[in-house]
């Protein structure tokens, strides 16, 4: 009897080893929920050995990861791409996902250490500012609710064991590795519909390049030559031809019925087109006026000829628009009054002291006008290399909000499109907007009444007729076409 309760004894000792071990392995290992321990005693001769269950009971902290406030009192976005799976670990700043607003195109970092548990959305579903994106189980954060030693069976054994066995823990699970690329790549294999795991990356660290995806689709879309003979290429046997011998075909194979009824599809309001939705349905409460001119471009063409290789060495392709733009600023530093807005709540008039000047853009998804901050401070250069980084990004849907707000004055080319005249709609809170058509080539008289070729170009205005009047409207149009026809006259003002 001695001897069994010095077995036992012996038993709670090595348990407690046990125990304080499992402990001290607890970060180590988090996953582990059991683990079995066996040992044997001999007493008077009899072999038993005794089966300890010791667990660790591990609860992890799981984090609903919300949509913060993106501002411009935005209160829905859609979900555009994921940059992370379930399971996947994240850091501090490490990319989400990327939204987008009726205003412009957000990424999401991570505000946690930790594992994505749950994704809230799919793509193109739309998110409420406040709800969760993702669960995130934080790591580090692990509260042991205990451990417990309990013994589970006695059994007699044959042979006598080892006197105790090591514990058996289970391996750590490697996480998935993710594809190194840019947002705007991502996108493009996502147009594609291309996994960028199947993709090999020529960048640094093996980062997945636009030129990849490019290269991937064309490999693709090339399908090996087969070479038939011209008895099996169809299912029609060959005869004999003769000027007697009529050729029939025989087995023709029928091709199946054209359908020329396409379904109705309903498709919700998002993104840019739920904003123009908002913008124009507004714009309707502004009464309109319009006004149009023609501007003969013959010097400006000249001079921007001369131009084109000095902007290209600082590597900025120069168009016409950085001149239109320039000379709208000149002139509305002559007439504030169209680079104001109306508070009718307040019974106000607001005059803007810098010239953001926007410039419709048509993109595929959809019209967005982004604008070029403080016009009046920026050379022709600097307008065009502003211009050149908007068209860039907003081609690829990846304009910042502060890139579309803030506007005073837009102008709409139309004439990169072919168009000639148009009635355009004023950008609320702006009281004016400028179409400018295309370049064509007319004849026109000259001062000596003889018809020359003409390089002439056509803008259409307008303007809210509740502060600004026709008058106001002719006289900053003709300040401004005189800029553009006689080139030279913005060299006073540039900065």
């Amino acid at each position: 009897m001695g001897s069994l309760i010095r077995c036992l004894s012996i038993g709670v000792r090595l348990a407690t080893k046990v125990r304080r071990r499992t402990r001290l392995e607890h970060r180590a290992f988090s996953s582990c929920t059991s683990n079995q321990l066996t040992f044997t005693c001999r007493c008077s001769g009899l072999v038993r050995f005794q089966q300890f269950h010791v667990s660790a009971s591990l609860s992890q902290e799981i984090v609903p990861f919300k949509l913060s406030d993106i501002g411009e009192g935005i209160k829905e976005v859609t979900v555009k791409e994921w940059f992370i799976k379930e399971g996947d670990k994240v850091a501090q700043f490490d990319q989400i996902c990327e939204v987008q607003s009726d205003k412009a195109s957000v990424t999401i970092t991570s505000r946690y250490d930790g594992v994505v548990r749950k994704i809230h959305y799919q793509i193109d579903e739309i998110a409420l500012v406040g709800t969760p994106l993702v669960d995130i189980e934080l790591l580090g954060t692990g509260k042991s609710s205990g451990d417990r030693l309990e013994e589970v069976q006695e059994t007699d054994a044959i042979q006598v064991g080892r006197p105790i066995e090591s514990l058996r823990l289970p391996s750590e699970q490697a996480l998935g590795s993710k594809a190194l690329a840019t947002p705007a790549v991502r996108r493009i294999a996502s147009e594609f519909q291309i996994d960028l795991k199947d993709v090999e990356g020529t960048g640094k660290d093996g980062r997945v390049l636009k030129e990849d995806i490019l290269n991937h689709v064309n490999s693709k879309s090339e399908s090996p030559r087969v070479q038939t003979s011209p008895a099996k290429s169809a299912d029609i046997p060959l005869v004999s031809a003769s000027a007697t011998t009529k050729i029939v075909p025989a087995a023709v194979k029928r091709l199946p019925p054209v359908t020329t009824n396409v379904p109705d599809r309903r498709e919700p309001l998002k993104g840019y087109t739920k904003g123009m939705i908002k913008t124009m349905t507004a714009a309707n409460s502004i009464p309109h006026f319009g006004y149009c001119d023609e501007v003969n471009m013959g010097e400006l063409v000249a001079l921007r000829n001369q131009l084109k290789k000095s902007s290209a060495d600082y590597g900025v392709k120069l168009t016409f628009m950085p001149f239109f733009i320039k000379a709208a600023s000149v002139a509305l530093t002559q007439f504030p009054i169209v680079n104001s807005s109306l508070d009718v709540a307040s019974e106000t008039i607001l005059y803007k002291g810098s010239h953001n000047i926007g410039l419709a853009m048509d993109t595929k998804i959809g019209l967005i006008v982004p604008n070029v901050k403080n016009v009046q401070q920026l050379s022709i250069l600097e307008i065009a290399a502003e211009l050149n980084r908007l068209q860039e990004v907003g081609l690829k849907g990846s304009l910042k909000t502060e890139d579309i707000t803030g506007g005073t004055f837009t102008l709409s080319n139309i004439g990169s499109i072919g168009g000639t005249y148009m009635k355009p709609v004023i950008m609320p809170p702006e009281v004016a907007i400028g179409a400018i058509g295309k370049i064509q080539v007319l004849p026109r008289f000259d001062s000596n009444g003889n018809v020359v070729r003409s390089q002439m170009l056509n803008v259409s205005w307008s303007a809210d007729h509740r502060i600004l009047d026709g008058a106001t409207m002719a006289r900053f149009s003709n300040l401004w076409k005189s800029y553009l026809e006689n080139p030279a006259s913005l060299l006073l003002y540039l900065k």
